[in-house]
């Protein structure tokens, strides 16, 4: 689903330069769990802009689902964007005097899809993020922070992207709500879910099935072996 072949990030400026990936290579397959992790500096948000089409690289080639994106225009980069990638944020990003129905539903709405879809589609994905239907027609800032994390979950679940890209999804969440959310992106990951999860704690990178650790803009391990241990499980 995801190729990055030798990928390097160089920002300029006042005639300064700072290069902050240093080629980068690596593959994700359809239906991974990957966290992306590594110290602050270590470029690891400039390689979530990248992935996400937020961003171009300065030198290198980058696919997904074959199409290579390091060379798209802006037009075609949010193309991108809104079919192919659903975006987990820190902050929420949610409406907060719009329901939770609403909130789901914003990229159907900005899509031009009818309001009676829109909403089936929406409460779908409210519920396959584990929330329940009872809180659907609740403000946004009416929920707890668990809550508002699940219902920004099925925001980026509700266009079926090929990939949902998470960014320190858990930053604003206590220890015990934040494992919820874990829990519920490991739930929709066993469904067949491709989850990029960008982290600099090691415990919240614990819950994806491989960890690839950055340092000062290269990569410097790449650890499978929880694919391993769930294929034991899986086996067992």
């Amino acid at each position: 689903m995801i190729e990055l072949k030798n990928i390097t990030k160089t920002y300029t400026n006042n005639n300064l330069s700072l290069q902050v990936l240093k080629g980068i290579t690596f593959s994700i397959e359809d239906g991974e769990f990957v966290a992306i992790m590594g110290p602050s500096g270590s470029g690891k948000s400039t390689l979530m802009h990248i992935i996400g089409a937020l961003d171009t690289p300065t030198s290198g080639q980058y696919l997904l689902d074959g199409h290579d994106v390091s060379t798209l225009a802006e037009d075609e980069l949010a193309r991108i964007r809104k079919t192919k990638i659903g975006f987990v944020f820190q902050a929420f990003n949610l409406l907060p005097r719009a329901t939770v129905l609403r909130n789901a539903s914003l990229p159907l709405m900005y899509a031009g899809v009818p309001k009676e879809e829109r909403d089936d589609r929406a409460k779908k994905a409210l519920l396959a993020a584990g929330l329940l239907e009872s809180h659907f027609m609740h403000l946004s800032n009416q929920l707890s922070g668990g809550q508002m994390q699940r219902v920004a979950i099925a925001r980026a679940l509700v266009n079926n992207p090929s990939l949902i890209l998470a960014d320190e999804p858990t930053g604003n969440l206590d220890s015990k709500t934040g494992n919820v959310v874990l829990g519920t992106f490991q739930k929709l990951n066993r469904e067949g879910h491709t989850i990029v999860l960008i982290t600099h704690e090691r415990d919240v990178a614990e819950h994806a099935q491989r960890i690839i650790f950055l340092r000062d803009g290269v990569i410097e391990s790449d650890d499978r072996s929880h694919v391993q241990r769930k294929q034991s499980y899986d086996n067992a």
